[in-house]
């Protein structure tokens, strides 16, 4: 249906993209620091976050209200203790960047590696098997770059809801977004890694300003829902 629908939309489909492209509103990546050590006492958990632009918190003013060092914090409450953690994350990227971004980094130890990506696999149209393979080629790089015993992959967005698309292009790209994200939850399930859907984050009012990436209020609900997820696997990725 979906492939019928791209070839019958296709003009219209290609003229949006095109209009989005030029006009979409351009938000800087947040200030502050990309890696540190949140909470005191014993060290309980190296974190390592890696993904695109919306890992990296476009849209907001500071890290602190971004994804990676509210989750630092509150995987630091919840495992009372030390969470040393690093954000490779960068505006634009799909998971075959993301291998390039971690090749070319000075990448840290970690326990468990958290992975945003997706989107621009979506928009750049790469099927769901080579997405699942580049998934699969990243997980396999950042496990020997750093250790990592377990990761959490986070679905894609429901893209269907982002107000900086118009229609028919947000129905076209929502669906194929759908189909990328079941191929993932199945990979991860495969693999035994863990998987956070991000369907919850269903209200378009949450967005930033520009109607594509999560706002404020949406980060802090993420950083729990990975919390919850990574606490509660601790026998999986803990030292033996």
């Amino acid at each position: 249906m979906l492939l019928a629908a791209k070839f019958a939309l296709g003009p219209v489909l290609l003229r949006q993209g095109r209009a989005v492209r030029r006009t979409a509103l351009r938000l800087p990546e947040p200030a502050g620091p990309r890696h540190g050590v949140a909470g005191g006492g014993e060290p309980r958990l190296r974190l390592l976050l890696v993904g695109d632009s919306s890992a990296a918190g476009v849209g907001l003013q500071h890290q602190s209200q971004a994804l990676a060092l509210p989750l630092a914090n509150v995987l630091a409450q919840r495992l009372d203790g030390a969470v040393a953690w690093q954000l490779l994350a960068e505006t634009g990227l799909d998971t075959r960047g993301a291998q390039a971004l971690v090749g070319r980094s000075d990448v840290a130890a970690a326990d468990v590696v958290v992975t945003v990506l997706g989107v621009n696999d979506v928009t750049s149209q790469q099927a769901a098997r080579g997405f699942v393979a580049e998934t699969a080629r990243l997980w396999t790089q950042v496990r020997q770059r750093t250790g990592a015993r377990w990761a959490v992959v986070c679905g894609l967005p429901p893209m269907e809801l982002l107000t900086a698309m118009p229609q028919p292009l947000r129905w076209y790209l929502g669906r194929y977004a759908s189909g990328l994200d079941a191929a993932l939850r199945g990979w991860a399930g495969d693999e035994g890694l863990g998987f956070c859907s991000l369907h919850w984050a269903a209200d378009p009012s949450l967005l930033a300003p520009d109607g594509f990436h999560p706002g404020a209020a949406l980060y802090p609900l993420w950083a729990q829902r990975l919390a919850d997820l990574i606490a509660g696997e601790r026998a999986r990725w803990a030292p033996p």
